[in-house]
């Protein structure tokens, strides 16, 4: 299982920034500290319903999917199979974050390798269907989207690839 400890180093740097800005809007005016607090509460209760059952269901699948396939198909011993299926199962992952990052710690703890999963996220990152269909293609019009994502196709497989050659699990 991949555990971090609650206040790791990212933790203490965004609990840093917040004391920070926090100081600074006290500075500009002593309300405004109270405002962005409200605000980043409000945020909370807008993320919370969506995080908890993604959160859930990431731990459904890692009870459901048996991990000895996960290994099989997307461990260290994998090729460039799995960094393709790994790629196109970015492409069609729905969502943001709150899917398709947990998602990747389930198939992470259940053994991916780091080779496959830079190339889902990468790749998720990058062609995120939902994205696409929602905001690129209806603002910018389906050329742009087209000339966007074929030169980028390749980004994905070669970020896995680099990693599984320069990266030794």
């Amino acid at each position: 299982m991949l555990r971090t400890p609650p206040f790791d180093l990212s933790t203490l740097v965004l609990v840093s920034l917040a004391v920070i800005f926090g100081i600074i809007a006290y500075w500009k005016d002593p309300g405004l500290p109270w405002v962005g607090a409200r605000t980043g509460l409000a945020l909370l209760w807008f993320v919370l319903p969506r995080l908890i059952p993604a959160l859930i269901l990431a731990g459904m699948l890692q009870v459901v999917i048996p991990q000895e396939t996960v290994a099989r198909y997307f461990g260290r011993q994998s090729g460039l199979t799995a960094i393709l299926m790994a790629t196109l199962a970015g492409i069609v992952t729905p969502g943001g974050p709150m899917v398709s990052v947990p998602l990747l710690v389930v198939l992470a703890n259940s053994g991916m390798a780091l080779g496959p999963m830079v190339a889902y996220m990468t790749s998720w990152s990058l062609f995120g269907m939902q994205r696409i269909i929602a905001w690129e293609a209806p603002l910018m019009g389906w050329r742009f989207v087209i000339i966007r994502v074929v030169p980028s196709l390749a980004f994905p497989v070669i970020a896995g690839l680099l990693v599984k050659l320069y990266h030794h699990e």
